[in-house]
């Protein structure tokens, strides 16, 4: 096939299919065997069941000693036994396997969205990643435990039946062999049809989970803006919209398994018709006609399980699709850079004509939406502490985060210590460079791993040093388990100040030298704000720091001063400089007030 003929639907899922099963299927192999020779032992028990009992009714019509029936029914009762120890090992090792591969899958999916870079995360909410992570996973749980090992045993299983009906007389075996060819070839024409069905439906999903987990985010601002009723309606068009999809992909599994199974009825008709009359013809026992029709059964068990494992199939084919593609999209931030940035001291940081626009995470091109910043060159000397200013949405966030690299720059380059920050590793930039914002992550788990962020090697008396000198101490006392306290989610329990001061304890823990304060006090009262002002003075002693404020307090401390407008600099100089110089911008803005200004 050339490069330019299309490839079909069900070869494209078939090999993506195949692709994730090699990868994360191969590592069980071992108890797959195990499971496989457990599923074997099983068949064979199955198979020998009904033969048993079969001779009991030939041998009590045919007017057998007691001692012979009873040895029979024994040997029943043992192997039936024995088949169901079977299937509870077998179900408990396929449960194994399949949470191991389907776990492993989900770590290599988190650390894959972990390192994803923030256009990704910005247009996606965190229901939806939840669901994508943990959702489609889940679907695969059963295809990775059962899929191969079920498709193989059960094919065994129907070829053994089928062996065993022919030799009890070959109409009846013709009868059904020709049936269960009819149902497989229909199965095969039908095997991708409810893929896209399916997606579907995982899709419809998801976006029900984000839309969720983002109105429960808000439900504060919802209902003091009325907008409860707005959300409602829009809960019940997500909602809407999951069940037509769910709907179609389930009518369209039920009529497959309906289809089939009439067509299978049908056969086993035909069979049990046939055994009847050759049992009136003389040629079959009463034993065998009983033989005929419970492998007649016993034969339906591989079709349905083979039928149900082609809707396991599909779903699987829609969920692997889609974690393919999250497995596909890579960062625009690449860790390629080889040239280790100092290690001591604080570092300079320039910016040589900077250019940025935010990209459409959707948009193949690359190309930016609009250009957020325009041509920005200066440069911060190496200890020096500088504010930013300007009003909402000119650009100050957005530059700061060009400082550790959440963004790479449309155009130009940033530096730190004369180094192109993609030229440095980028656990080297991150370890370079510390931030505190006004949202503070805290997580539902210790006070000690929420300040290391789960790092064991940081030593607790350093930890309680840092806590001791933002002012934290009684605070630290008066916990019940110290820095062993398990924090509830996101932070309940503790003040904006106290979250606050748990952000600038990880800053000081991380010992970062270049520091980025993006409006850092703007949510503290005055007296935790002054609780504040040495620990803030003593972080940025021996760093670069950049300092985003609306507040006059919180730039008293800079040595220089930078006002943006429409991503572009208006004024850069010293601030002692530009506050005795009544025509700059910055000696207005301090004349009007900064928090009336810039707004």
């Amino acid at each position: 096939m050339s490069d330019s003929e299309p490839t079909s639907p069900v070869k494209s899922s078939t090999r993506k299919i195949l692709a994730v099963l090699g990868r994360y299927f191969a590592p069980q192999w071992r108890p797959s065997v195990l499971l496989l020779l457990l599923l074997l032992t099983g068949i064979g028990l199955q198979l020998i069941n009904p033969w048993i009992l079969s001779q009991f009714i030939d041998q009590a019509v045919a007017g057998a000693p007691l001692n012979t029936l009873l040895k029979l029914a024994g040997a029943f009762l043992l192997f039936a036994l024995l088949r169901q120890l079977d299937t509870v090992a077998e179900s408990y090792l396929a449960a194994n396997i399949g949470l191991r591969a389907t776990n492993q899958l989900r770590s290599d999916l988190a650390r894959h969205c972990l390192n994803l870079d923030m256009a990704f995360h910005n247009a996606r909410t965190p229901g939806e990643m939840i669901e994508r992570i943990d959702g489609d996973v889940d679907r695969l749980n059963n295809f990775f435990a059962r899929f191969v090992i079920d498709l193989l045993g059960n094919l065994l299983l129907l070829i053994g039946v089928l062996i065993l009906v022919w030799r009890i007389h070959w109409q009846v075996g013709a009868a059904l062999t020709g049936f269960s060819l009819a149902t497989f070839i229909l199965l095969n024409r039908l095997r991708d049809i409810g893929v896209p069905l399916y997606r579907e439906a995982r899709q419809a999903n998801a976006m029900l989970y984000g839309f969720i987990e983002e109105r429960l985010a808000g439900t504060e601002d919802i209902r003091a803006n009325g907008g409860v009723a707005y959300v409602m309606r829009r809960l019940l068009e997500h909602a809407r919209r999951l069940f037509r999809a769910d709907l179609k992909a389930n009518l369209m599994s039920v009529s497959v398994f309906g289809f089939t199974r009439a067509l299978f009825m049908a056969g086993t008709g035909v069979a049990l018709g046939l055994s009847a009359f050759l049992y009136l013809d003389g040629i079959l026992t009463i034993g065998a006609v009983y033989l005929s029709y419970r492998y007649t059964e016993v034969l339906l068990q591989p079709i349905e399980v083979i039928n149900r494992q082609i809707q396991d199939l599909q779903q699987a084919g829609a969920s692997v699709a889609r974690v393919q593609d999250l497995l596909a999209r890579t960062s625009r931030i690449q860790d390629t850079g080889t040239t280790p940035l100092p290690q001591n001291g604080a570092l300079p940081v320039q910016f040589e004509d900077l250019t940025f626009g935010y990209i459409d995470d959707d948009n193949a091109t690359g190309a930016p939406l609009e250009l957020v910043l325009r041509g920005l060159s200066f440069t911060l000397p190496a200890g020096s502490v500088t504010g930013l200013l300007g009003r909402t949405g000119s650009g100050k966030t957005t530059l700061s985060r060009m400082v550790f690299r959440a963004y790479d720059p449309t155009g130009g380059a940033v530096r730190l210590g004369g180094l192109d920050l993609r030229a440095a590793p980028l656990a080297d930039v991150r370890r370079a460079v510390g931030v505190v914002t006004q949202e503070i992550q805290l997580f539902h788990a210790s006070l000690r791993d929420n300040l290391t962020l789960f790092d064991p090697a940081v030593p607790d008396a350093q930890i309680e040093s840092v806590i001791r000198e933002l002012g934290l101490g009684d605070w630290l006392d008066d916990l019940p388990d110290g820095l062993n306290t398990l924090l509830q989610p996101g932070g309940g329990g503790l003040s904006a100040g106290e979250a606050q001061l748990l952000a600038f304890v990880r800053v000081f823990l991380s010992d970062p030298q270049v520091v980025v304060l993006d409006e850092a006090s703007s949510r503290l009262d005055p007296a935790t704000e002054r609780l504040l002002e040495q620990a803030i003075t003593r972080l940025l002693t021996g760093r670069t720091g950049i300092v985003i404020a609306h507040r006059l307090g919180t730039i008293e401390r800079v040595d220089n001063v930078i006002i943006l407008e429409r991503g572009q600099v208006l004024e850069f100089g010293a601030r002692a400089a530009l506050a005795s110089d009544s025509s700059s911008r910055f000696s207005q803005l301090l004349a009007t007030g900064l928090e009336e200004a810039l707004v």
